[in-house]
This record gives C-alpha cells, structure tokens and sequence, in this order.
C-alpha cells in the first residue's frame, strides 16, 4: 500500500505543478480547428493516463511481447524532453522500475493523439529494458533506435 500512496503523490505532484504553472492551453473552436499542445499537456495527458492505468498498487501492468511475460512496473518519472511527431502525434519516454527491485528500470515509450480536445495514449512500447552487466551493473538495452521519428529495430523481434 505505501508503494500505491508514494505513485499517487508523485503523479499529484506533476498534476498540480503543471496545473499551477498555469500553461495548459484552452483552445477555443473559435481559435482553431487544431488544438496546439505543449509539453506541460503532453505531461499532463501522461500524468492522467498513469492515474487511470496504475491499480492500487501502484503497479504499471504491461505485457512482453519479446520475452513473452506479465510486467509488474512502478512509475519512476517522465523524461524531457516530450516532443511532437509529425502534425498531430505527441510522444512521451518514461521509466518504471521492476516491482520490488530498484536496479531493473525499462524505458516505456508513450504515443499519445488528440481525442475530444485532450491528448490519449493510443500506444505503448518497451524501448529498453534492463541488463546486466559484470562492468557495468543493470542498464537500460534499447530494443530500438528513433530516425526520423520513425522507430528502427535494433534486432529482430
């Protein structure tokens, strides 16, 4: 329970900072048929989206499709920057530490879509995950590279 409480607070943390910053833009239909965004509502929609996908545990569950396992993750933070792809994708990297081990980290990528006025995760995908190594102790691998925001592979799947 105090891993689900410590979550909370943090995401509440982001929320409130970036409410308060006061840089949420509110786009009338009269401004613009496009909705412009800006990296505090990129993290903001990240923020939202972690609250309503983390149980009460505090747990971030997501599936492997590498290695074929249920991933019991834990919010650590968003990284920055967040960027815009393209007209109207946005995208987010983030980290979640192993459940129960704090050496273990993935890097989870977010692509998120304006819906309704508000940016949506539409997908979600494991960018790195955890090695060891005898030098070096646990890293992050990457399982693919960005060129051209385009996602490149860095072995078969």
């Amino acid at each position: 329970m105090h891993n689900h409480t410590l979550v909370i607070t943090q995401l509440t943390t982001v929320l409130m900072t970036i409410f308060l910053s006061g840089s949420l833009l509110q786009a009338s239909e009269e401004q613009s048929s496009q909705t412009i965004f800006y990296a505090e509502d990129i993290k903001e929609a990240m923020s939202r989206h972690l609250v309503e996908t983390v149980n009460q545990e505090g747990i971030f569950d997501i599936y492997d499709e590498i290695t074929e396992e249920d991933l019991e993750l834990v919010f650590l933070q968003i990284h920055d920057p967040v960027r815009q792809i393209g007209e109207d994708v946005y995208f987010a990297c983030t980290d979640f530490k192993v459940k129960n081990n704090e050496e273990k980290v993935y890097d989870i990528d977010f692509w998120l879509k304006e819906e309704n006025g508000h940016l949506k995760v539409f997908q979600t995908k494991i960018h790195k995950e955890p090695r060891n190594s005898l030098i070096y102790g646990w890293y992050k691998h990457p399982r693919y590279t960005f060129v051209n925001d385009e996602i490149e592979y860095l072995y078969d799947q």
